[in-house]
């Protein structure tokens, strides 16, 4: 999770005769960071840092770069959950069984720790799922965020939703606040920890010992919680 910002381009290195494109993003940051995931080689790097000196870098951990790449190359994807009747999921730390019944009309209900879901011709049980559970982390999230907001002395930002894969939050310059739906699977205490880490990023647009520390203001057992985050979410539903 880190603040956005505009400064993000496209480029390509050659690296032992293999063309590597890589995304750059340019932030407030004072070292070069490299990072590999599904989407490929993604760079974090200072403004004022030439392109030059990033290169370089690459260069000398090319090799890792190509390694790392081959091996998400070769993973399998991720096998989709399918949801039937019965199925039972984690939200928010609890157990929530699913009961699906065909309808001619797809809606959703929630019951205690049920959810009853009417697919229809048109939407089956998998999107259903997920649109009830879109609906019930933005309601969740605009309570989270209207919590903590006052506790910086700010107001509630505005919320969008994000479905993105490998990032769970981002807070825009302008003030917005992006929270991934995903997050829903998760016990509460994990979606407060990224709720108050955007928040953060309103104070502090970077990830200095000062933003921390306004972190910890809110959440003071983020560094469990974050660690907790890594781990939970290698086990979120693929729907």
């Amino acid at each position: 999770m880190s603040s956005t910002t505009p400064a993000e381009s496209s480029h390509r290195i050659a690296l032992a005769g293999e063309e590597v494109g890589y995304q750059l993003r340019r932030s407030k940051r004072r070292t070069i960071g490299l990072a590999i995931d599904q989407r490929g080689l993604r760079v974090a790097a200072p403004l004022r840092a030439r392109l030059g000196d990033i290169e370089n870098l690459i260069r000398e951990h090319g090799q890792w770069v190509l390694d790392k790449l081959a091996n998400w190359r070769e993973r399998p994807p991720p096998e989709k959950t399918q949801i039937v009747d019965g199925s039972v999921i984690s939200v928010l730390g609890a157990a929530l069984t699913v009961t699906v019944t065909p309808l001619g009309r797809a809606r959703w209900q929630f019951v205690d720790n049920k959810l009853h879901l009417w697919p229809s011709a048109t939407v089956n049980a998998n999107q259903l799922l997920e649109k009830a559970l879109r609906e019930k982390a933005r309601s969740l999230f605009v309570d989270r965020l209207a919590l903590y907001a006052p506790r910086l002395g700010v107001a509630a930002p505005a919320l969008r939703l994000s479905s993105a894969r490998t990032r769970w939050g981002s807070c825009s310059h302008h003030g917005g606040i992006s929270l991934n739906w995903r997050l829903i699977f998760m016990p509460l205490p994990v979606v407060d920890y990224v709720v108050c880490h955007e928040l953060a990023h309103l104070k502090e647009m970077n990830h200095s010992p000062r933003f921390w520390s306004v972190v910890e203001q809110l959440c003071p057992d983020w560094r469990a919680l974050r660690i907790a985050l890594r781990q939970l979410g290698r086990q979120i539903p693929q729907l």
